[in-house]
């Protein structure tokens, strides 16, 4: 079984790394019009990917053969080096869903499984960020349990979300709801 795979979704929903044979399909992803202007296009995530090397962990969101989506992590990113040096943080970088695919739950497996990972590094929060305004992300990320911690990044709205800490911290993240 895939390393990204999520056992217990109903659906054969897993994350994938991008590569040779997906590249298109993932470049190819394009979200509703009128969400065009809040998240930048896949083919810019993955060239950050290349300039970030480890830091970013980016996705392909696979629903049995079909690519329906694209997540990137940032782990372990220095937040503002020039304030405060020890601050490094892991999330939610990106999050693009095919427009004709959004609303059927893609969005919320691809944050729980970045949760997952975060966690398996030993992190307990999750970061994001979103655009305010209309067609904002902003109403997902908090019905997901993020909370804003009144920073911005750019013209961001930053959020936080405190991830369940145990023995059984994995298996907690992939069934519990408020993911």
């Amino acid at each position: 079984m895939p390393k990204d795979m999520i056992t217990s979704s109903p659906r054969p929903l897993r994350l994938e790394p991008v590569t040779e044979e997906n590249f298109d399909a993932v470049c190819a992803l394009q979200v509703r019009p009128d969400q065009a202007h809040l998240v930048s296009p896949v083919v810019k995530s993955l060239a950050e990917a290349y300039v970030h090397g480890e830091r970013a962990w980016p996705r392909a969101v696979v629903d049995g053969e079909d690519v329906v989506g694209f997540v990137m992590a940032f782990l372990d990113f220095p937040w503002d080096p020039a304030t405060d040096p020890a601050d490094r943080r892991s999330g939610i970088w990106r999050l693009n869903v095919h427009a004709d695919h959004q609303g059927k739950g893609y969005g919320r497996f691809a944050v729980r499984a970045v949760c997952e990972e975060i966690l398996r590094r030993g992190t307990s929060l999750a970061y994001v960020s979103w655009h305010p305004g209309q067609n904002s992300p902003e109403p997902f990320y908090l019905g997901l349990g993020f909370r804003p911690t009144g920073e911005l990044a750019g013209d961001q709205k930053v959020g936080v979300l405190t991830l369940p800490a145990g023995p059984d911290t994995a298996a907690a993240t992939a069934t519990d709801p408020a993911l």
